[in-house]
């Protein structure tokens, strides 16, 4: 995986994260579920990327 789209992509899930305990911590669902979001999209998208990189292998 290239080290860009790697950090790219961690830093989406982390960036959920951070939104999910805010919404958390706050009470407001709608920010918690827009952070568990971001999360399945950064771990995704790390996941498609892994397997890109595994079948050129």
């Amino acid at each position: 995986m290239g080290a860009g789209k790697k950090i790219k992509h961690t830093a989406e899930t982390v960036k959920g994260k951070a939104k999910e305990a805010t919404g958390k911590a706050v009470g407001n669902e709608s920010l918690t579920m827009k952070g568990k979001a971001e999360q399945v999209k950064g771990d995704t998208l790390q996941a498609g990327r892994k397997a890109k990189d595994a079948l050129k292998h």
